[in-house]
């Protein structure tokens, strides 16, 4: 007996640090490229333009990556998506680090992204179909860890590219080879570790027509939407909408902006056993809601209250994993499945999400006075204020959610 329960420990020990290691180097991959794209920008002589198109391609591929991950999961099983979407990600590192032409950069960027696609998939599966007890808590925590990686991601980048051997400075190309190739490292606790839920059989998977007729489903899909645009929108405008609207410098709003990611970090590592103790539903409800009043609160207040851009962080930082939770409970034999379809539809959501914000701004600063800084601010105050309102719509969704479930006695 007692070998037994050492060989599970062994076990699950093994699946943690697939899924932990994970989760801190999808962070590092998505964010290191801060420090990176003007100097790509500079070596490869793009425009404005060509930059955009290069950043959309990308999340083109990262929206393919989702669509086909669950399919491959059900064909070849969880440990095998896994290897291979860290072994894309690691060969990206070294097609960027030999690439001098810009097709073939691009290319290689292109399967960067395919595998962070799959492995944001796969690292949810693993999540759904390992942390059976004290789900909302381990979701929570491993997204925590992306949320520290994600952090420290850029200052990261930066040191390496400034790193010196042997006379030959790594540069961008070296600092994507070398971050990339950390994710060799899961791959061999993956390849000795035992995954379960692939020894479901095909009879007992819920199928994809009926999850797409399910109300929950689609609901799931609306609070997970607008939360996430919530959550994106802020790293690509706080620093934006401090600069111009209260004249702060880049360092002071920079250093805002790492408030919000720590909140954020900090929130998902400390406040995870809150949703097990409340439920998933209510917590989504309550933890969109303080992010929402948090946002609004911080527009309305003024430079005084700008702290609270930070702190909205706390609240936003919940939905993404207790959505996973939530899935893994309701869905425990079809998790690929509806994790596959709500992270693909978010993906569209958030990118028609972050197109608006943008359209907005520039709506209500002509009707507000143009280039006048009144009418950039009103502007970029109503702009910010989208993010706040999808956060708010987050929670909406979430009392919509708990009154249809509550109704049918199915509550988690």
């Amino acid at each position: 007996m007692a070998k037994q329960k050492s060989g599970f420990n062994k076990i699950y020990a093994l699946q943690l640090a697939t899924i932990f290691i994970g989760f801190i180097i999808f962070g590092f991959s998505e964010n290191i490229k801060g420090p990176a794209i003007p100097r790509i920008q500079f070596d490869f002589m793009l425009n404005e333009s060509q930059l955009g198109t290069l950043l959309s391609l990308n999340a083109l591929g990262y929206l393919i990556a989702c669509s086909f991950t669950g399919y491959l999961t059900r064909i070849w099983g969880i440990k095998a998506v896994t290897v291979v979407s860290f072994g894309l990600m690691a060969l990206s590192g070294v097609f960027i680090f030999v690439s001098q032409q810009y097709a073939l950069f691009s290319s290689s960027y292109f399967l960067m992204y395919i595998g962070n696609g799959m492995l944001e998939i796969g690292l949810a599966v693993l999540g759904a179909r390992i942390f059976v007890k004290n789900t909302g808590m381990m979701m929570n925590l491993t997204h925590g860890f992306y949320g520290l990686s994600s952090t420290v991601a850029p200052l990261i980048a930066t040191g390496l590219m400034k790193l010196t051997i042997n006379g030959y400075t790594l540069d961008w190309r070296g600092m994507y080879m070398a971050v990339l190739m950390l994710s060799l490292i899961p791959i061999g606790f993956a390849l000795v570790s035992k995954f379960p839920g692939d020894e479901v059989k095909h009879e007992d998977r819920v199928p994809m027509k009926t999850l797409l007729k399910d109300r929950v489903l689609w609901l799931m899909v609306l609070i997970l939407s607008f939360g996430v645009v919530s959550e994106l929108a802020v790293g690509g405008w706080l620093v934006n909408f401090l600069e111009k609207a209260y004249r702060w410098d880049t360092i002071m709003a920079s250093g805002m902006l790492s408030a919000f990611f720590l909140c954020f970090a900090l929130a998902r590592l400390l406040l995870g056993p809150l949703t097990d103790r409340i439920g998933f539903v209510l917590s989504l409800i309550i933890f969109s809601g303080l992010s929402a009043l948090c946002t609004f609160a911080a527009i309305l207040g003024g430079e005084e209250l700008a702290f609270l851009f930070a702190a909205a962080g706390v609240g936003i930082a919940m939905i993404y994993p207790t959505v996973m939770a939530f899935i893994a409970k309701r869905y425990p034999n079809s998790s690929d499945t509806a994790i596959t379809i709500i992270v693909t539809l978010m993906g569209v959501g958030s990118v028609i999400g972050n197109y608006l914000i943008g359209g907005v701004i520039e709506l209500v600063k002509g009707l507000s006075g143009g280039d006048s800084h009144e009418g950039l601010l009103a502007g970029l105050q109503a702009g910010y204020g989208v993010i706040g309102l999808c956060a708010a719509l987050s929670s909406v969704a979430g009392v919509v959610l708990y009154i249809y479930l509550r109704r049918r006695k199915e509550i988690i």
